[in-house]
């Protein structure tokens, strides 16, 4: 190992200087020419090699499973459109559909009540920012580090003569109540899960709610007093529509980082019980069972899902700068 070192290092030396000679021969090329060339040279040399990267990161890689989408298991047999008919039409895949439509359609909208609900309880409290950074500290913490507490707190002891070391399992036993085998009782396993998300988003949510409502000017607020609105009026009536434009884009960025969960669900419950969602799946067939067409296919339908939502929030960012 130490013997490779000394080769390395002079291939990334010398790689260093090329690099270096190629931007300085640019440069000195641009002296001389017009300014027009010039402004061309100047966006060749910024934007030329972010676009190179970004084809060779992104475009290429996508291009690539959106063909490999239409092959066989090997990826060397065009078979048409048979892996979208086996994802809508095999019962396995259906549940998985199901569960990842659950999750977009209930982890986003509980992560926004939950964080709009702390931003504004939170405003005016003594200790706001203590209490903020404890309701923001999930999203410091990794998604696999996050499952694995959780994981914690739903662990089940069928064995009557040991104690329950799962929190949720000692709660329902404390008030006499049965506990269960929770990560594998469908479908209570696919709310459960998508509770760790809902609990790291809802610090995001927060955050960015609260800056927000701190920008609503105070005689706005006042005005509202003044014709009689109570503080509950005034919330539903004058702070929630003037912070709409920051609800869609926390709404829009979680619901994205919700269509391609994965960390959660693979740390912990592998996707088995029913518990598997779109990008698990994706997964689990193209790495687990090298089948490459099928797994190429589920991230195509990512990719769909989630172009859209793209699309809507950078409309949205738009007109909020054409309303300024």
């Amino acid at each position: 190992m130490i013997d490779s070192i000394g080769p390395n290092l002079v291939i990334l030396v010398v790689g260093l200087l090329v690099f270096a000679g190629v931007f300085l021969l640019i440069f000195l090329l641009a002296e001389r020419t017009s300014v027009r060339t010039q402004e061309v040279l100047r966006y060749a040399v910024f934007l030329g090699p972010a676009l190179l990267l970004l084809a060779i990161g992104l475009l290429y890689p996508a291009g690539r499973t959106i063909y490999l989408s239409f092959m066989n298991k090997q990826g060397q047999e065009f078979v048409g459109l048979d892996n979208y008919i086996w994802a809508f039409t095999t019962p396995e895949i259906q549940v998985v559909i199901r569960n990842t439509f659950v999750w977009v359609l209930v982890v986003p909208i509980f992560a926004t009540i939950f964080g709009l609900a702390m931003a504004y309880l939170t405003d005016r409290m003594k200790f706001a920012s203590v209490v903020k950074s404890l309701v923001f500290l999930p999203m410091a913490i990794s998604m696999v580090g996050a499952s694995i507490i959780w994981r914690f707190v739903y662990t089940y002891r069928p064995d009557d003569e040991q104690a329950e070391i799962g929190l949720l399992s000692a709660i329902v036993e404390s008030f006499g109540g049965e506990p269960l085998n929770w990560l594998l009782t469908a479908p209570l396993n696919t709310f459960l899960l998508l509770t760790v998300m809902v609990w790291i988003q809802t610090g995001f949510s927060m955050v960015v709610l609260s800056a927000a409502m701190k920008a609503i000017p105070d005689e706005i607020q006042e005005a509202a007093m003044l014709d009689g609105a109570g503080q509950f009026k005034r919330f539903l009536q004058v702070t929630v529509p003037m912070i709409r434009a920051s609800i869609v884009v926390v709404i829009t960025t979680t619901l994205i980082g919700t269509l391609k969960v994965f960390d959660i669900v693979r740390t912990m419950t592998g996707g088995n019980f029913s518990t598997s969602v779109v990008a698990n799946e994706m997964y689990t067939q193209a790495f687990r069972q090298l089948n490459y067409g099928t797994g190429s296919t589920l991230a195509v339908l990512l990719l769909i899902a989630i172009i859209p939502l793209i699309w809507y929030n950078i409309r949205q960012l738009r007109l909020e700068r054409t309303e300024r």
